[in-house]
C-alpha cells in the first residue's frame, strides 16, 4: 500500500512540522509560520506525484 517514496514524503512533512513547532516555541514566530507553510506544499507535491504514478500505470 505504501511505497518508499510515500514514507519519504511523510518524513519531510514531519520534519517540517517539527522544525516549525521548534521555531514557534523558541520565539521565532515569523520563521515558524514560513516553515509551517511547507507542510501543505509538500503534501500537495506528494499527492500530485502519487496521482501521476497511478495515471501512468493505467496507460
Amino acid at each position: 500500500m505504501f511505497k518508499q517514496s510515500d514514507f519519504f514524503i511523510l518524513l519531510a512533512v514531519a520534519i517540517s512540522f517539527a522544525v516549525s513547532a521548534y521555531l514557534w516555541f523558541s520565539g521565532q514566530q515569523d520563521e515558524a509560520l514560513f516553515t509551517a507553510l511547507w507542510v501543505p506544499s509538500i503534501l500537495c507535491f506528494g499527492i500530485y506525484f502519487k496521482l501521476m504514478a497511478i495515471m501512468g500505470n493505467k496507460k
